[in-house]
């Protein structure tokens, strides 16, 4: 399983798409919306939460297509649905890789982009909390999508379109802390609605995927 892991790491990092994809991307938003909305500091903190937030699951969205396509292209897709590691394991693994490569570099760098946006100082810890929290759940539920489209030609867009409504849950939960954070409100219920979503999908969805592989390599 490490050594899956390690495989899947260093394709991350060779293949694009992951690490530096994301965090330019994040960058890019983050930077613009100033620029969109106008410089007015207080409208920048209000809507600061949602902002960096829509902006991490959009950079998540970037590398999801090249998740399963590289190793169906390969082969290596076939030697791993017979390989004695189960194939719930293996999905497991890909999603641990994609947010270690892509959602752990978003986690750590929304602080530093919080101040462009003007974040008020309550709202960091609570954003790096709920992205924390939140980000393994869109690459666990990416995951899925990845499963779904695989070997499909030209399936980025389909994958966006059916992974995009599963990550909404997530979003509007996870800029609900943030949001609530900043302003120095309770933020126990969505914290709470955020965890279970993403033990939910942690618990079950690989399952799903591994089921959906099965049927796509016969």
């Amino acid at each position: 399983m490490i050594a899956l892991l390690l495989r899947d790491l260093k394709l991350a990092f060779r293949a694009g798409g992951g690490f530096g994809l994301g965090l330019a991307f994040f960058l890019i938003v983050t930077v613009m919306v100033p620029f969109a909305v106008g410089p007015q500091s207080s409208l920048l903190s209000t809507i600061a939460p949602g902002v960096l937030w829509l902006g991490a699951l959009l950079a998540c969205l970037l590398s999801l297509d090249r998740l399963l396509a590289l190793d169906w292209e390969d082969g290596s897709l076939d030697l791993l649905a017979t390989a004695p590691l189960p194939l719930e394991s293996v999905v497991t693994i890909k999603a641990l890789a994609h947010w270690l490569t892509t959602g752990l570099p978003l986690v750590l760098a929304a602080p530093f982009l919080g101040v462009l946006l003007n974040l008020p100082v309550p709202g960091f810890f609570w954003l790096v909390i709920s992205l924390l929290i939140g980000t393994p759940a869109m690459s666990v539920i990416g995951t899925f999508g990845a499963a779904l489209t695989v070997g499909l030609k030209r399936g980025g867009l389909l994958l966006s379109l059916l992974v995009l409504p599963l990550y909404v849950p997530t979003l509007i939960f996870g800029a609900e802390v943030a949001r609530r954070g900043a302003t120095e409100m309770e933020v126990q219920t969505p914290l709470l609605m955020l965890a279970g979503i993403t033990a939910a999908t942690i618990a079950l969805l690989p399952f799903a995927s591994a089921a959906v592989l099965r049927i796509n390599l016969r």
